[in-house]
């Protein structure tokens, strides 16, 4: 085997070696006013020409091109991201209704009713109503707690 030092031995190179010199910041970089310049240009091009090119469009779709007709459409009717579900009347007073909540909407989703996204979206809120029933239950236990730490103190005085 040769004797090779390696090639990342700090104590093998210059305390500067590749590294900018004070000052330095490390070149100029790209000009900014360039990339401005550029935006500008384009804005101006597509204020000059979208009128041509959506009447260019239009037209392509009355033709029957399904690609120009589904690019105008999109424009003009962006996919919802979700819609409204209708849910049966149903309460969630406790842990054990929020449980069978859960139960219904992971069944109406298996089954094809809901979207796996509305699912998880249901079950978000289903969640939170459980964390605001044991928040509310947890609250009432501390108060119960704190009435009777302060009776048993009024009864060792």
């Amino acid at each position: 085997m040769s004797d090779i030092s390696a090639p990342h031995d700090k104590s093998s190179r210059p305390a500067n070696a590749g590294q900018f010199k004070t000052g330095n910041p490390g070149g100029p970089g790209r000009p900014r006013k360039m990339t401005a310049d550029i935006s500008r240009r384009l804005d101006e091009i597509a204020a000059e020409e979208a009128e041509s090119i959506v009447r260019a469009l239009v037209n392509k779709a009355l033709e029957g091109d399904a690609r120009a007709a589904d690019l105008l459409l999109s424009r003009a009717w962006p996919k919802r991201r979700g819609r409204p579900i209708e849910v049966a009347d149903f309460t969630m007073a406790s842990p054990a209704d929020c449980v069978a909540a859960a139960g219904g909407v992971a069944q109406a989703t298996l089954r094809g009713e809901l979207t796996a996204h509305e699912g998880q979206a249901l079950g978000t809120v289903i969640d939170m109503q459980r964390r605001t029933i044991e928040t509310a239950a947890m609250q009432d236990q501390v108060e119960a707690l704190e009435a009777k730490v302060a009776k048993y103190k009024a009864d060792l005085k």
